[in-house]
């Protein structure tokens, strides 16, 4: 096409025909205003360039290689160029490289910008999806609390602190995020005393809904070394899931376990099992299951991150008929 335009504006420039030349290939500095055949053609190809993975490099040197092209074959035939001739190839050729470069990082620069919304998007919703779990649970300790006329020494208040000091490490984390550090502190804890405190969380969250909620007891030499707070906001992400699909008049069970050189934390739930491809789903933020309850599905994702967080993994298993088993896998230690 580029072969073609240039022919066409060296016949007009030939005719004396400035006009024509000008809109074939446009004049020496190129027009912002009112692209020429070549300008539009060399803007879908800077485009076309983007979207098959070229660099900006690429898209000036696959010009050049046409330049170099017409240069050889005029040696090769002995056709030397006039001067007035040379000049109108170097005008079409800066015109469409321009053009094309311009098109290329202005479409580049669209997809980052795109991405780059679309990842503070996700951000957020993560924040706003945490921030609103601890809050919950806060709000269900104090109306314990405030019911059972409770002193905030015991269990129910401990989990009120807890959820508290989750919202000042959430809105923490947001504003050192923004300053450009990323903290993760990890150390060890028992396993048991973990699963206890996750335990008296979920029951609030159990019993809001109607739902039954069985613990297994915990060996309490377990370990495991983790970011307890993220630890915690993952294991509270996989009990509310649980506890909002499981059907009415069945239990949630949270086991802890050592498995070789691992320590498992079992959450199963009777949902009564997954979709055709819900495991490949589940995980993929924004993914909604078509459950009206399903919300953003901000929480498994949320909830794996932060168990990679801690070199671990979450996985699912489907037990059709039946229900789910998400599974929490890391290192093991020991307190012995």
């Amino acid at each position: 096409m580029f072969l073609d335009q240039l022919v066409r504006t060296l016949v007009a420039e030939t005719d004396s025909d400035r006009d024509a030349s000008a809109k074939i290939s446009g004049s020496s500095g190129g027009d912002s205003l009112a692209l020429s055949e070549i300008g539009v053609s060399a803007t879908a190809h800077g485009k076309a360039l983007l979207d098959l993975g070229y660099t900006v490099d690429q898209v000036v040197h696959d010009y050049g290689d046409v330049c170099q092209a017409i240069t050889d074959l005029a040696f090769e035939r002995d056709a030397p160029f006039t001067v007035d001739q040379f000049r109108t190839l170097n005008r079409c050729l800066d015109n469409a490289i321009a053009d094309a470069v311009a098109e290329f990082s202005f479409q580049r620069d669209l997809q980052i910008s795109v991405h780059q919304i679309a990842g503070e998007k996700q951000r957020l919703g993560f924040l706003v999806h945490e921030l609103r779990n601890s809050l919950g649970t806060a709000t269900l300790a104090f109306r314990a609390l405030d019911l059972g006329n409770m002193t905030v020494r015991g269990a129910t208040g401990a989990v009120l602190s807890r959820s508290l000091e989750a919202l000042s490490l959430l809105i923490g984390g947001a504003l050192v995020e923004v300053r450009g550090e990323l903290p993760h502190e990890r150390e060890t804890f028992s396993v048991a005393s973990f699963i206890t405190e996750a335990a008296i969380a979920g029951r609030f969250s159990a019993d809001s809904l109607g739902r039954l909620f069985e613990v297994c007891d915990v060996d309490p030499l377990l370990a495991i070394n983790a970011n307890r707070e993220l630890l915690h906001a993952a294991l509270a992400n996989l009990l509310q899931n649980a506890f909002k699909f499981t059907h009415a008049n069945s239990a949630v069970t949270l086991n802890a376990h050592a498995f070789g050189e691992f320590v498992l934390i079992d959450i199963e739930d009777h949902c009564g099992g997954l979709p055709a491809h819900g495991v490949q789903d589940m995980f993929v933020p924004f993914k909604h299951s078509g459950n009206a309850n399903a919300g953003l599905g901000l929480g498994l994702s949320i909830a794996r991150q932060s168990v990679e967080a801690d070199l671990g993994t979450l996985s699912v298993r489907d037990v059709p008929g039946t229900g789910c088993i998400f599974t929490i896998s890391l290192p093991r230690h020991s307190l012995a």
